[in-house]
């Protein structure tokens, strides 16, 4: 059994929600504070979510509790990187929400200040961890696909006014594109599929419905993006935000001796009946409730990193800048109507 680690929590909304209760259900973590805009009641806030909780309304305050090991960020994007900057700079290791944040300029801050000072983080690509990619990515790891020459993986969730985030998601210094705001998740998985294989250009198109429950958004809520990878494999991940349909995190990878689509798979290692799927048994990522998301496993990865003093696998910052490098090379290249873009690495 490793140390425990006091967490602080910095915004108190529904991904912090769920934050804290993965957060307590890990072997060594804790939340022992939250620092929000809004009034909460300490006493409330700890018979909620058991364990005694400080309540700060103000960051700095917070980041000089000395008992606090962790600053877990779950606050609007737009505010991450200074958060984040602030509480490497306190020497506080870090969870932060998916974006890492919307500019490359801001990634490159969080990855230098958490280098300079020494301390770790996990971005919350949760996703990674979750039972689909996970049995996914076992899959390949035996070698029943062969090599892989073509993903792609598509997010379809439509993020209208029935859903808590689209009150802020809808303006861009929040939302950032479709592909910042959630599409991640599913540019993320592709990149880990494919063995987080070298990015040579990124081409990306994007547009907007018609209409008017998304009539709010100030970017284009779908977008399509190509990637060359620089052995030759090609790949593809479609953004769709503005959808009235069920969630749907497609999946399809074609290699050299099979494929799988979404559960289902073919191996010719296995058998050379290509006419046949053979069903896959694992939970889904089929929904986009915080609370249905893996974090646990994934925190508990992390806090286990702590223990040992390293980077953790999978989700650290710099797995993550390298993700987020190839989502702007993405947001440049359809702002430019389409024009290749080379990702530029990001610290």
């Amino acid at each position: 059994m490793g140390k425990s680690y006091n967490v602080g929590i910095s915004g108190y909304g529904w991904a912090a929600t769920a934050h804290i209760e993965a957060i307590n259900a890990t072997s060594q973590g804790k939340v022992t504070a939250v620092c929000s805009s809004r009034t909460l009641d300490a006493a409330e806030l700890s018979a909620r979510h058991g364990g005694e909780i400080a309540v700060y309304s103000d960051l700095e305050a917070m980041l000089a509790d000395p008992g606090l090991d962790v600053i877990d960020i779950t606050g609007m994007p737009s505010k991450h990187a200074e958060q984040a900057v602030a509480a490497a700079n306190a020497k506080k290791h870090i969870i932060l929400e998916k974006p890492m944040a919307n500019t490359p300029g801001e990634v490159a801050s969080i990855v230098k200040a958490a280098r300079d000072n020494g301390v770790h983080g996990c971005v919350c690509f949760e996703l990674r961890y979750s039972d689909q990619l996970q049995v996914t990515n076992h899959l390949l790891e035996q070698g029943l696909l062969g090599r892989l020459h073509y993903g792609e993986i598509d997010y379809y969730h439509g993020i209208g006014p029935w859903y808590g985030q689209f009150r802020w998601n809808v303006g861009k210094a929040e939302g950032g594109s479709a592909l910042l705001t959630a599409g991640c998740h599913a540019l993320d998985a592709l990149l880990m599929l494919m063995g987080d294989r070298a990015v040579e250009s990124v081409t990306s198109l994007s547009t907007k419905s018609a209409s008017e429950v998304f009539a709010p958004y100030e970017y284009d809520t779908s977008s399509v993006t190509l990637l060359k990878f620089a052995d030759g494999s090609v790949g593809k991940t479609a953004a769709i935000v503005d959808c009235l349909q069920p969630y749907y995190f497609h999946t399809h990878l074609v290699g050299s001796a099979g494929s799988v689509l979404d559960d289902r798979f073919t191996s010719m290692k296995l058998s050379e009946d290509r006419h046949v799927w053979h069903r896959l048994s694992m939970k889904m990522c089929d929904s986009g409730d915080v609370s249905d998301h893996p974090y646990q496993s994934q925190f508990q990865a992390f806090f286990d990193a702590l223990d040992r003093g390293e980077e953790m696998p999978l989700t650290s910052f710099a797995d993550a800048a390298r993700t987020f490098a190839v989502i702007f090379a993405a947001d440049r290249s359809a702002a430019q109507g389409g024009q290749p873009i080379q990702p530029e690495p990001l610290g």
